[in-house]
């Protein structure tokens, strides 16, 4: 009952911080706090406590080398002319009533294809909410279309980190679990298309009086050869190469292409790197500024505070005891709703996705025996539940790199439908 009720107070303070726009970090140093002070209570020493701190962050070093690399590209891709091109050459096909429906099937392609959720956020979506923002479209809407967009692939593509970690903790072979997923997904996803073509026609207007061509032509010089940073992220992630050399293939691309044709140099280059883009053109701005390794501060200390509660939870047996207690509700109601309440109470406290899957995956082991099945449940509940937390790094990367505020996790449809019809389905 302690762990209950630790993580009851836990969460309680991660939800007020929340709703009264306070930095969620400090609810996170207040989770190290108490969880430490478990710890302590069941007899570890003080400097067993900082081991277990460290022993939760040193598994995490490549995400956080993934974060400084992100900051990187966004800014430079902004810096380069890259997005400013890929809007000017597509602007014609886009209109406000259909925006919100590309943005979620773009995103979608881009995350099937590279198995990425932050890679799409930095990418096409960081595109797409630039032309959104162009018409005028209330960027909550196209976060929120973004961020459906981004997991629908990171859930079901053959290269997902997420669904290769599935396939291995429950020892099924990845490309059935795709099939299946995938057949799960059909009505989710034609419900949220619908969606989003419907807010697209009535709630985002015209868009009339904003020429973002000329906006890009006057600030870039706009040509086929400032698209290559963005072709070698396609390139590379279809043959698979690591996605940390594919961003420093794509960030030297923009160096090169932001000295030759946008007349950048290297001390803007390593600023930008740093603090982000910021034109002094004012329309540019507002649809244009950010990126920078500044712009990831806060979600790289969410994903290493989230990190030091892992070490703790392994090291002390905190969730043997919640175990049981799904497993019972598994057998009472159904092995869908245990799982996806699992994943509910792991990714606000987790604040990751990644340790949110392992420790639902811990706590469920023995709801469902069938191994397929319960990989099915994972992928439905705790993959697509962690970007639905705000402060989840899940939610607040995507968000971060787009500048979308976190109301916007409203509008991810398709991530609330999937979960939803999956639990009517197992009802």
């Amino acid at each position: 009952m302690t762990e209950i009720f630790l993580l009851g107070i836990f969460s309680a303070a991660l939800i007020a911080c929340v709703a009264s726009n306070v930095p969620i970090l400090f609810a996170l140093i207040f989770g190290l706090i108490i969880f430490s002070g478990y710890a302590l209570e069941v007899g570890h020493s003080p400097r067993k406590v900082v081991d277990m701190w460290l022993d939760g962050v040193r598994p995490i070093k490549m995400i956080l080398l993934t974060f400084l690399l992100i900051g990187v590209l966004t800014g430079f891709w902004r810096a380069s002319g890259v997005i400013g091109a890929i809007i000017f050459y597509t602007a014609d096909f886009f209109t406000p009533a259909i925006i919100l429906l590309l943005s979620f099937w773009l995103c979608a392609l881009v995350s099937v294809l590279t198995g990425t959720a932050f890679g799409t956020g930095a990418t096409m979506g960081v595109i797409c909410a630039a032309t959104a923002e162009s018409f005028g479209v209330p960027l909550w809407l196209t976060g929120g279309a973004i961020l459906s967009g981004a997991y629908f692939g990171d859930r079901c593509s053959p290269m997902s980190t997420s669904a290769l970690l599935v396939a291995t903790l429950t020892h099924t072979d990845i490309f059935r679990n795709l099939g299946n997923m995938i057949r799960t997904s059909i009505i989710p996803l034609t419900l949220a298309s619908a969606m989003y073509l419907a807010a697209g026609i009535f709630l985002t207007g015209d868009g009339a009086g904003v020429d973002v061509k000329e906006i890009f032509a006057r600030a870039f010089e706009i040509n086929v050869v400032v698209l290559v940073p963005a072709v070698l992220i396609v390139v590379l992630s279809l043959l698979r190469i690591r996605v940390q050399l594919t961003m420093i293939a794509s960030i030297l691309a923009c160096a090169i292409v932001a000295v030759i044709y946008q007349g950048a140099s290297i001390v803007d280059l390593l600023k930008i790197s740093v603090v982000g883009f910021f034109p002094d053109d004012s329309e540019l701005a507002r649809i244009l500024s950010g990126g920078g390794i500044v712009s990831m501060a806060n979600v790289t200390a969410i994903v290493c505070l989230s990190s030091c509660y892992a070490g703790i939870f392994n090291a002390t047996g905190f969730l043997n005891g919640l175990q049981k207690l799904f497993t019972a509700a598994g057998k009472k109601f159904s092995p869908f709703a245990s799982v996806l309440a699992a994943s509910i109470v792991t990714a606000m406290v987790a604040c990751n996705q990644t340790l949110s899957i392992m420790l639902t995956h811990r706590l469920c082991a023995k709801v469902e025996p069938r191994a397929e099945i319960f990989a099915l449940h994972l992928e439905n509940s705790a993959v697509i539940v962690s970007p639905l937390v705000p402060w989840s790094i899940a939610c607040a990367v995507p968000f971060t790199l787009i500048g979308a505020p976190v109301v916007g996790v409203l509008a991810a449809w398709y991530l609330w439908l999937l979960p939803a019809c999956s639990l009517r389905s197992s009802s």
